[in-house]
């Protein structure tokens, strides 16, 4: 259901209202592919250079101005005969679509060159120049926002939040548990990080209906209450297996055989940089799962300093384990007398 990677294997088909994506179009432009959203960068701003390239040239044509342009240019010596006295075209130096163009970029983008303005002849083109600098403001606010939200997403720093490859299963305080190891790799913390397990399976109700993805909650430990954890060195998130916890009748025998048992943890949190809320997400298979082992110390005290060597961070080691399900453990507490533990 999730990959190690924290990608859903899910595949969404034969969505009916695909224009629910467009009631908010950023949101969807955010979630769209780096080429796609590039494509559609460009296209805005052509478009709309094309656009108002157009109304620039109606503009000079309905007033007139491209047909004294036209003259001035054939025999610039005539243009005084040639135009009435006193005539100020809309827009200077437009006498094609193509010097319309060139207009319009320079309207949207800024640039001034000088030898293209606006005159107060025509009140539609000061209009039109109003408009134009409105709609390229906003083209610029969504399209650089876009760009902005997609290089600043939360999965890019989600990345650097480590889990162990593998799951164990071992005694903690007389209890058997189920741990996993979580570490950040960046110096920079995860504020108010909160951390959450489920188990995914296939279940059938008593009446016969069946849940191909039912979605049960278990409750881990941790020492502050709650889910909240401080989150400065790797640390062994476990979940004490008693009779509420769905792994109270899995043993080491029969937990390979549990195909469609998937265990799903997600830790979320506040970038301490950026204020972005993060997600990070890992499971665990039956496969994935390990017996009788436990996570090997990686935090040692070195010139005052607290160390952590993440080369061992998924390391494990085998430890004396009772080979039954936790409800045999709970219920026969001679088990416990025959395990090999040194006295403290």
């Amino acid at each position: 259901f999730v990959g190690k990677n924290g990608a859903c294997n899910v595949a969404h088909k034969n969505i009916r209202e695909q224009g629910r994506f467009l009631q908010h179009v950023f949101t969807t432009l955010v979630d769209l592919k780096w080429p796609h959203t590039l494509l559609i960068f460009t296209m805005s701003f052509l478009c709309s250079w094309l656009l108002f390239g157009m109304v620039w040239w109606l503009i000079a044509f309905a007033h007139g101005d491209l047909d004294h342009s036209t003259r001035l240019q054939r025999d610039p010596g005539e243009g005084a005969a040639a135009a009435p006295a006193g005539f100020v075209p809309c827009v200077t130096s437009i006498h094609s679509f193509t010097s319309a163009f060139l207009f319009s970029i320079e309207v949207q983008v800024t640039i001034g060159f000088g030898g293209r303005m606006v005159t107060e002849e025509c009140p539609a083109a000061i209009l039109v120049l109003i408009v134009q600098n409105i709609v390229g403001l906003v083209i610029n606010a969504i399209m650089l926002g876009c760009i902005f939200m997609k290089t600043s997403q939360a999965h890019r720093r989600a990345e650097t939040l480590i889990f162990s490859k593998h799951a164990v299963i071992a005694l903690r305080e007389g209890k058997l548990c189920f741990m996993l190891r979580v570490g950040d790799l960046r110096k920079s913390m995860i504020i108010s990080a909160t951390i959450r397990m489920q188990v995914v399976k296939k279940t059938a109700s008593l009446e016969g209906e069946v849940v191909p993805l039912n979605q049960i909650d278990i409750q881990m430990e941790n020492p502050v209450g709650g889910n909240s954890i401080f989150l400065v060195s790797p640390l062994i998130i476990y979940h004490v297996i008693d009779k509420n916890s769905p792994l109270y009748d899995i043993s080491p025998l029969n937990l390979h055989h549990h195909e469609d048992l998937e265990i799903i943890v997600i830790l979320e949190g506040v970038v301490e940089t950026t204020g972005i809320t993060t997600q990070a997400r890992t499971s665990y298979l039956a496969d994935e799962i390990l017996w009788g082992q436990r996570f090997v110390p990686i935090v040692a005290e070195e010139d005052g300093r607290y160390s952590v060597d993440y080369s061992k961070f998924g390391n494990t080691v085998k430890v004396p384990t009772p080979s039954c399900t936790a409800r045999q453990l709970e219920e026969d507490k001679s088990i416990m007398d025959t395990m090999p533990f040194s006295p403290k």
